[in-house]
């Protein structure tokens, strides 16, 4: 019984750092009202894009959905620059990924935002399942059916990696050339996340400790049992919370960017299946990131923000052309919607150089 209580524990720690919060489970609950400054705008929409949403297939078959961005008064009778945008890590399209195509439509770029399977409205069983491999698959996907549209450039595709998408478009880029720009924001690596913990908290026993739950749980699962989920964002805060915990809280849980897909439960929000989350233990993005090259690869992240060590990480492993851009006075979940201070300038100038 004391070692299944320690198992419970090392993996309920891990998950709420890999997701970016500590959560505390005792307490009394604190009401926290959503911090809408700096110019928080998920949810922001341009009379200057179209928006139409789009499904294609990857190539297990699985229908990926996203939304397809278009400049009004694009001329559609030429070939043009695309850009494709990858969510954070069990969030949607809707949670960030929306905000950053439409800005950057705005910039003349033809983008996509686009539901990893598993999440949102993409296709996938279990809901909320972990699959790096085809987490990247949909990016190459993505490039498939942007490089078959009449309207798009194939030889002109870039990507944008938010926070967890950020490893998964790498992964996809090193043996996906399509892919002529990667640019990555608060980029995480899920998988040295879920090895090592954030600063390499997490011990080798803690890890053993993690695996093995949840390869007791397959059992469970497989004999038709309830499915388990790892803990992410909490669903409220006490006076013990963190202040990682309430940065994530305030986006996940209030309206500043709470978002659930019809027909889905809002409480599987950054909470992937306990039995599947391990895969990412196997993922190791940043090998050979040096193949990217000569293809160029900006990497930017907050000054303040926990995930900075891992675009430091990107950015010293990766060959020239490269750049890290870190955001003054910023932290993780400010550059998913803060507008005030995601640098959409910079984004623009990478990929208007780069995709010309």
């Amino acid at each position: 019984m004391k070692k299944k209580s320690i198992l419970t524990r090392s993996i309920h720690l891990l998950t709420a750092m890999v997701l970016g919060v500590f959560v505390s489970t005792t307490g009394a609950g604190v009401v926290s009202a959503a911090d809408m400054s700096n110019g928080a705008s998920n949810f922001y929409k341009s009379d200057k894009v179209t928006m139409q949403k789009v499904a294609f297939k990857n190539q297990y078959n699985m229908n990926v959905v996203g939304n397809l961005f278009i400049p009004k008064g694009l001329n559609q009778n030429t070939k043009n620059p695309a850009i494709i945008i990858g969510h954070p890590m069990g969030a949607v399209k809707e949670q960030s990924a929306n905000l950053y195509a439409t800005k950057m439509a705005e910039q003349g770029f033809i983008t996509l935002s686009l539901d990893l399977s598993f999440w949102g409205e993409s296709e996938g069983q279990p809901r909320s399942a972990v699959s790096p491999d085809i987490y990247a698959e949909d990016f190459s996907a993505a490039v498939d059916f942007l490089g078959s549209r009449p309207f798009v450039d194939r030889d002109r595709i870039g990507v944008i990696g938010i926070c967890g998408s950020g490893s998964f478009a790498i992964s996809a880029a090193k043996i996906d050339p399509r892919m002529k720009a990667i640019a990555t924001v608060s980029m995480y690596d899920m998988g040295t996340a879920n090895r090592n913990g954030l600063r390499h908290s997490l011990t080798l026993e803690q890890r053993k400790n993690i695996t093995e739950q949840a390869a007791e749980q397959r059992y469970v699962e497989f004999l038709g049992g309830e499915t388990k989920y790892t803990s992410g964002t909490p669903e409220e805060l006490n006076e013990k919370s963190s202040a990682i915990e309430r940065e994530f809280y305030d986006f996940y849980r209030t309206p500043r960017g709470e978002y659930t897909p019809k027909g889905q439960s809002p409480k599987l929000t950054t909470h992937p299946t306990l039995s599947s989350n391990v895969k990412f233990m196997n993922f190791y993005p940043f090998a050979d990131i040096e193949t990217i090259s000569p293809r160029p690869m900006l990497f930017i992240a907050g000054e303040n923000a926990h995930s900075r060590e891992f675009s430091e990480d990107a950015y010293k492993l990766a060959a020239e052309p490269k750049e890290l851009y870190i955001v003054p006075d910023t932290g993780h979940v400010d550059l998913y919607d803060r507008v005030n201070y995601i640098p959409f300038d910079k984004l623009e100038s990478f990929f208007k150089k780069n995709l010309k």
